[in-house]
């Protein structure tokens, strides 16, 4: 289900798009040799293509010789998973169709066409738009911040629960960072049977780590300043009724 909590400052669409593309570390190609699953084995260009680093077995490199010239002839797709455990970890899918081609003795992969879905559902991208846009500046090191958030302090993750309007709170069972990114911190908020999401907004983009954790700093401020009681300490007063 979703929560009540407005979501303001978060990145368009385009972004986000280059985003999932500049954090996956695995990828699905499906072309005319078949469907192969790629680990550690692609870059991504500042214009947003593609270079691929396949096994020596692999069909992708024949299937790049007889593609037809200038039409679609793969489909990548990337995954974009949630780095700290929770229900349903996939947040984002990213398709890419477009054509394969052998360039300096790589194998490159030019988007034509690019797809992204989300839980509020699917969206084509503008192509001129995803070409143009940069990935989000912690996309490659959000991973490592939500996993220390959650181990190292759970507490604090707690305390931000006073920012979260009391209706999305109810019948919390536990309260987990689901993603970050320059404009804001994304909590994922469990229940027994469902789970509910809310957007933390900060006050000023965060471009670099130093000044991620000021923003992060700020809403802490703002946390302890606030009245309501945080999530969990709501739940064992309800049990305890």
């Amino acid at each position: 289900m979703g929560d009540s909590q407005t979501w303001t400052a978060r990145p368009g669409t385009a972004e986000r798009a280059r985003s999932v593309l500049a954090a996956a570390w695995s990828c699905t190609v499906t072309a005319e040799g078949g469907r192969e699953e790629l680990v550690g084995a692609h870059t991504v260009t500042d214009d947003g293509r593609v270079i691929l680093h396949v096994p020596e077995d692999s069909p992708l490199p024949a299937a790049a010789i007889c593609a037809p010239r200038g039409e679609p002839s793969a489909v990548l797709e990337f995954a974009d998973v949630a780095p700290v455990p929770l229900r349903n970890r996939i947040r984002a899918r990213l398709w890419l169709a477009g054509s394969l081609a052998h360039e300096d003795g790589r194998i490159a992969f030019r988007v034509t066409r690019v797809v992204l879905r989300r839980p509020s559902g699917a969206e084509l991208v503008d192509l001129d738009e995803f070409v143009a846009a940069a990935p989000d500046p912690l996309a490659t090191a959000e991973a490592r911040l939500l996993t220390h958030l959650a181990d190292a302090h759970p507490d604090a993750v707690d305390r931000l629960t006073r920012l979260v309007e009391p209706e999305s709170l109810h019948a919390a069972t536990r309260v987990v960072p689901l993603a970050v990114d320059r404009h804001g911190l994304t909590l994922r908020i469990e229940r027994t049977g469902s789970h509910g999401d809310v957007r933390l907004p900060f006050h000023r983009p965060a471009d670099t780590l130093a000044q991620l954790t000021e923003r992060i700093h700020v809403l802490l401020a703002q946390a302890a300043s606030a009245t309501r009681p945080r999530a969990l300490q709501r739940q064992r007063a309800d049990g305890d009724g």
